[in-house]
């Protein structure tokens, strides 16, 4: 029952996440509202370890697993919010709908799992498919859309890697240091560029972008990270990132009635592409224990 709830409760904060994201930008730009979120989360993360009487684990495993969800946390968030500039928050979703894809690639590579069958080629074809719609649908609205989608899409292979690598890695530690290691560094990380663009301390902050990366420090990344790597521990790395086919749908329509986003047969047809190839992709092992049963 935790573990469902737990998944769950990812779903939802992942559908609200991508609007949370455009407007935590708005009039401070990407980088401070990416810089404050990830080192608040980080700070709040070691508060709650020093509430709980938890210990931050140090030994190689678990420094190798904190640089590895670090790096992949930074290099995902930095792609991802630049990109939410250029596109509908809901598009942000709909296009990280190819993570379980990617993922499953880097997962036969890296940790053995199961290879590309016929049914699997044909989902990645749907995929890709679903991304061509995307991108035609893109260039409707000019260049720069086409430049987040690009975005979003290396953003997805960069989360997908760091994923495969922490379950690769396999270290007995605890969420609670997996979450916070992996907000340290990441948060250090973004400091550091902050620093060097030179991007000063906005003079005033709107509410609803306070707000928006308060809600983004302590649910989107502290709560959420802490469940997603909690579900990540008791499931396959492919089975945790079908949380991304859940999302999508959720994030396209919050977008349509919160922030009045376009919702046109194309990108409805998109969405609908990636979702199918996912499903396929995920489940091709049940169609083929029907047809063997049939």
């Amino acid at each position: 029952m935790q573990l469902i709830t737990a998944y769950i409760s990812v779903v939802l904060i992942w559908a609200t996440t991508p609007l949370a994201i455009q407007w935590s930008s708005e009039s401070v730009g990407f980088l401070f509202g990416i810089s404050s979120r990830m080192l608040l989360g980080a700070i709040l993360a070691l508060v709650l370890i020093i509430l709980f009487g938890k210990k931050l684990a140090l030994d190689r495993k678990a420094l190798q697993t904190y640089i590895a969800s670090g790096l992949g946390l930074f290099s995902a968030m930095l792609t991802v919010y630049w990109s939410a500039q250029f596109i509908p928050s809901g598009w942000v979703s709909i296009i990280y709908g190819v993570t379980p894809i990617v993922t499953g690639l880097f997962a036969m590579q890296l940790l053995g799992e199961k290879g590309l069958s016929l049914l699997r080629v044909f989902a990645i074809i749907l995929g890709i498919l679903g991304l061509y719609v995307m991108f035609e649908t893109g260039l409707q609205y000019g260049p720069k859309t086409t430049y987040g989608i690009i975005g979003v899409i290396a953003s997805s292979v960069f989360y997908s890697l760091s994923m495969v690598m922490v379950k690769k890695i396999n270290a007995d530690i605890d969420t609670y240091s997996t979450v916070t290691g992996g907000l340290l560094v990441s948060g250090l990380l973004f400091v550091g560029v902050w620093s060097i663009s030179g991007t000063g301390i906005p003079v005033t902050i709107p509410d609803r972008v306070g707000w928006s990366i308060f809600y983004l420090a302590t649910i989107g990344s502290l709560l959420g990270f802490f469940l997603f790597y909690y579900v990540l521990k008791r499931i396959e790395a492919t089975r945790a990132s079908l949380i991304t086919l859940m999302t999508p749908v959720c994030a396209m329509l919050l977008g349509h009635l919160v922030n009045d986003e376009p919702l046109t047969r194309e990108i409805i047809t998109g969405c609908t592409l990636i979702l199918s190839g996912l499903l396929l992709f995920e489940f091709e092992g049940a169609i083929h224990r029907i047809k063997i049963v049939n």
